[in-house]
């Protein structure tokens, strides 16, 4: 799906990747096989044209392998599943974007 290599630190409980140097990253808690997505941190200086949205994919399909499912509580990532459908089958039974 995409050429990003996330890692995921449980120990911190984020998904990261390196880009340039720069950590970018996305936060996370997790209960129940479900995925809390909590904060998106990109620094400025990888914060280019179409990363974020590729950042949040690679991460949603991490996830997606693992049969486990996404609540979005940042407002950056219910934002991007507002706008690709595609992905509202990850969300648990009763939660709406």
């Amino acid at each position: 799906m995409s050429d990003l290599a996330i890692k995921d630190n449980s120990f911190l409980r984020q998904f990261e990747i390196r880009v340039d140097g720069e950590l970018a990253k996305i936060e996370y808690s997790s209960q129940e096989r479900k995925v809390f997505l909590t904060k998106l941190v990109i620094p400025e200086a990888i914060d280019r044209e179409g990363f974020k949205e590729e950042f949040i994919k690679a991460v949603l399909h991490h996830i997606q392998e693992q049969n486990l499912r996404v609540v979005p509580t940042s407002p950056q990532i219910a934002g991007f599943l507002r706008k690709n459908r595609q992905y509202k089958e990850m969300l648990p039974i009763g939660i709406r974007i």
